[in-house]
């Protein structure tokens, strides 16, 4: 029996002034993963993670948190709940140790609990040698590290995190998904919206893609990189020496269509997406005396796979209608 997912949503729904800002969004978030959250602007992203933060009431559907309603039972779920917004303002003349004490305190954390746990994530965001710098001075990676310690500091289950990667330069962002991996393998859920869809390819388990409102894709993305086309696949395929002798094999051999010739090789469709038939002609072409110095099947990048996503029209889940006139 497979167990219970940590988050639960149904049918959600969100009206602002006459606009559907989210439609009948449904999706299971299960314990320990990482889930990306992807759309462009006005697609209903920080509204859904809003809701599912309880900063924000919805206008239907449910939400549940370890089998409990967050709209019903808002304070039962919060201890559990960590949020990251996209941007918050940094109080000047507050040092961070000082900064995370507060929100400690907010918490209901007093004594050595408070003083323990402020040194756990103070440690684990690598925040120590910043301690009694005025956090108004620190850098943007510097910042998005306190605002996760900030979000760590009630031991949270869940975490939602809002753009957390926007800005940081390289160093930062390698930094960050460090992070994200050691809270996964801690056993934590997180939800992680961003526009580097690299990134998150890189971190998530599973991607959800939303537009005007409702969800067009959730679903690893393995899966996403590989297309829509069906039962086709783009193989590159790089040998030594000539290639003629790879042209013509491609040529003669059912199942397989050259699309472009290069130096060393050439990109080809192969009307077969199983890895195990992709093997076979891959043993095929040694066999016939092609000198494979390289052979993979191509995936597309997550931004392709996003723009192709919205040039179709979202299939949109029934949201119950609007609110009452």
């Amino acid at each position: 029996m497979s167990a219970a997912p940590l988050l639960e949503v149904r049918d959600l729904v969100r009206w602002f002034d006459g606009v559907h800002a989210v439609n009948g969004v449904s999706f299971d978030l299960p314990r320990g993963a990482v889930v990306g959250l992807i759309g462009a602007n006005g697609a209903g992203k920080t509204t859904t993670m809003r809701i599912l933060a309880t900063l924000d009431m919805p206008t239907g559907g449910t939400v549940r948190l370890r089998g409990v309603d967050i709209v019903e039972y808002p304070n039962e779920v919060r201890s559990g709940i960590g949020w990251m917004p996209d941007h918050f303002t940094a109080y000047t003349d507050m040092a961070v140790a000082d900064y995370l004490d507060f929100y400690a305190r907010a918490h209901g954390l007093r004594g050595t609990a408070l003083e323990r746990r402020v040194d756990e994530v103070t440690d684990f965001t690598d925040l120590r040698e910043l301690a009694e710098r005025p956090m108004d001075k620190l850098s943007k990676g510097q910042t998005q590290r306190l605002c996760l310690a900030r979000t760590l500091l009630n031991d949270p289950a869940f975490l939602i995190l809002d753009e957390p990667a926007a800005g940081l330069d390289p160093k930062a962002r390698l930094e960050f998904k460090n992070l994200v991996r050691v809270l996964k393998d801690q056993g934590k859920t997180l939800l992680i919206s961003s526009h580097i869809l690299s990134e998150l390819g890189e971190m998530c388990d599973t991607l959800i893609f939303m537009d005007r409102g409702g969800i067009v894709h959730h679903g690893d993305t393995h899966t996403l990189r590989r297309g829509t086309e069906g039962p086709i696949c783009m193989v590159d395929i790089s040998v030594e020496g000539p290639v003629a002798p790879l042209l013509e094999w491609l040529a003669v051999r059912a199942g397989w269509r050259l699309v472009s010739e290069r130096n060393q090789g050439a990109r080809a469709e192969f009307s077969g997406d199983d890895s195990q038939r992709l093997a076979a002609e891959l043993k095929r072409m040694i066999t016939d005396g092609i000198v494979i110095s390289d052979f993979h099947r191509e995936e597309r990048r997550l931004e392709e796979a996003f723009v192709e996503m919205l040039r179709e029209p979202p299939v949109l889940k029934s949201g119950g209608g609007g609110p009452n006139p």
